[in-house]
């Protein structure tokens, strides 16, 4: 009975249409985080050379994501989500990568740069991942139809960052620098997730990580001489409304990579700079930021991902 159950559930979560559909519902929350991070910023009034209240902001929205995903976990599972030991060195080493890796440099990044273009540079994470999967780890093959696909990605992160003077993308920028930083610790992580959901609960990786990760920026933040600021209604309910978008939209994700390969599950995520770019202008009012070469940067992403995932006649 169990094994018939789990052959339907395997089922149901390969599936094209479910891979795109939650692929799709993941994205559109992550998009719409590039637009509400900056908002909380602005609501806790954190400058952008406060680094030690960045880092504290974060902590406090991961330490709380990863309590609601405990919690929701075991309500679903009827059961306590707690990790073996066998299971506690792949919470620690996943949460190196994605939560305190990830989301520092992220943070850094984005009070540093626009919510538009944090959004586009970003999206390189998920060709990243590809690269990760099928060369570093590999867990799949590198294919000619990913090579290219990932070629298309890279020339249009690059493409975005071209301005009236020329090529202004830097990799030692404290913005756009940063996030790319963020996005090569992201495409590591998605791909230790893939690995460790095969024996773990991917549940319980997602809250546990989460709330490790989260009280390790809580505690270096503080120490670095960040403080913990009283919370008005709105920006209580945007530090929810994130830790609700990690909540959901990551343990999501990390249970469509324990079923399908990670180039399967990670192209889909152009999707995330297509909402990030189209709420950060509507919520940011960042429209005049928004020229022909993000459009055009769009189009060649989009053409990235349909070629990695057009299937072989």
């Amino acid at each position: 009975m169990e094994k018939t159950t789990q052959n339907r559930r395997t089922q149901f979560l390969t599936n094209r249409y479910v891979i795109f559909l939650g692929a799709m519902i993941c994205c559109a929350l992550w998009g719409s985080a590039f637009p509400f991070v900056k908002r909380g910023m602005d609501l806790m009034k954190l400058s952008k050379s406060d680094t030690a209240g960045l880092i504290l902001f974060a902590g406090e929205r991961f330490t709380l994501a990863g309590i609601f995903i405990i919690i929701l976990g075991s309500i679903f599972s009827k059961n306590i989500l707690v990790p073996k030991t066998s299971e506690i060195k792949d919470v620690i080493i996943l949460c190196i990568f994605q939560s305190v890796g990830q989301y520092t440099f992220y943070y850094i990044g984005i009070a540093h740069t626009s919510g538009v273009n944090t959004s586009i540079v970003d999206s390189l994470a998920y060709f990243l991942s590809i690269i990760s999967a099928c060369i570093i780890f590999r867990l799949e093959k590198m294919t000619t139809k990913k090579f290219l696909g990932c070629i298309l990605g890279f020339t249009g992160v690059i493409l975005v960052n071209v301005t009236g003077n020329g090529f202004d993308f830097n990799m030692t920028c404290i913005g756009e620098g940063m996030i790319l930083l963020s996005a090569v610790s992201y495409s590591f992580s998605s791909v230790l997730a893939k690995i460790f959901s095969k024996k773990d609960n991917p549940v319980m990786l997602s809250g546990y990580q989460f709330v490790l990760g989260g009280i390790i920026m809580l505690l270096g933040s503080l120490v670095a001489g960040a403080r913990f600021r009283p919370f008005t209604g709105k920006a209580l309910a945007v530090l929810i409304y994130l830790a609700f978008i990690s909540t959901f939209a990551y343990s999501l994700w990390t249970i469509l990579l324990k079923y399908n390969e990670v180039s399967k599950v990670s192209i889909y995520g152009f999707l995330n700079p297509v909402f990030g770019v189209i709420l950060s202008a509507l919520i940011l009012g960042e429209t005049n930021e928004i020229g022909l070469n993000y459009i055009i940067a769009l189009v060649i992403i989009s053409i990235g991902i349909t070629i990695v995932n057009k299937k072989t006649e």
